[in-house]
Formats: structure tokens, C-alpha cells, sequence
């Protein structure tokens, strides 16, 4: 199984999402592959927020390593899943795919709902890493 967690940036969401997703995938010893890659092109190269850093350290998880990669449409070819944190990621996400079978990739991450943006607002990132471990946990449940 390979997964694709998608955001904007790719440094405060989908490296949440990347990190805890491997960590607990390894725990099960389930082989999966995991990444994260962001809609926009500003960060590449660059390690998560410090925030979600930050976030993801206080619950146990080590994401200081990832780095920030953009979204192409040749990831549909390479993961199984493309989970996408909100609607606006989803759209831009859809737009690239050819095909109705790269379509079915493509869900929003928490099913018919939206993972805020903690960007602006620093209160949010460790409220956004506990949402995004609950779902990890869901979705590893529903798919092995």
C-alpha cells in the first residue's frame, strides 16, 4: 500500500499526517510507504513548520526529517491513496488527474470534512496533530 498525504505547502498538515501515518504503520508492520507533498511550490525542499514539529514531538512522533515536495500528476501512477486535507487540495488535486481511476484515488482526508489550517493561528497545531493521529489510526483500521 502506498499512501500520499496532500496540503498546500506541505509543511504544517500533511507532514503531520505523513509522519504519524509511517510511525504507527511501522508499529503494525504493515510495509506500507508513506509520503506528503503540498499543492504549491513555495516550500519545497524544506523541512515542516516548526510548529508542527513541535506538535508532533509532544505526542511522540519525529517528523524534523521530512521535506516539503510539490504535488505532480505522475504521483497518481505511484500511491494507491492521495488524501487530501481540504477542499480547496482536493479540487487543485482533481484537476491534475486524467483519468477516472486516478479520480478514485483522491479523498478528502477526514472523509466529508476539513483539516483547518493551523498556519495562522498557533493555538491550532496541536489540537490539528491529535485530529490527524485519531484519523491515521481510522484509516490504517479501514484499510489493512
Amino acid at each position: 500500500m502506498k499512501i500520499l498525504m496532500v496540503c498546500l505547502g506541505n509543511i504544517c498538515r500533511s507532514p503531520l499526517a505523513e509522519g504519524i501515518m509511517r510511525h504507527l504503520v511501522q508499529q503494525q508492520k504493515l510495509g506500507w510507504e508513506i509520503a506528503s507533498a503540498g499543492t504549491g511550490n513555495w516550500h519545497i525542499g524544506k523541512a515542516p513548520d516548526h510548529r508542527s514539529i513541535t506538535a508532533a514531538k509532544l505526542s511522540g512522533y519525529d517528523i524534523s526529517t521530512q521535506r516539503a515536495q510539490q504535488f505532480s500528476d505522475t504521483m497518481f501512477a505511484k500511491y494507491d491513496w492521495i488524501f487530501v486535507m481540504d477542499r480547496n487540495n482536493l479540487r487543485d488535486v482533481l484537476n491534475l488527474a486524467k483519468t477516472d481511476e486516478e479520480r478514485k484515488k483522491v479523498k478528502l482526508f477526514l472523509d466529508n470534512d476539513e483539516v483547518t489550517d493551523p498556519y495562522w493561528d498557533n493555538a491550532l497545531f496541536e489540537p490539528v496533530c491529535k485530529q490527524v493521529e485519531n484519523r491515521c489510526k481510522e484509516i490504517i483500521k479501514h484499510l489493512s
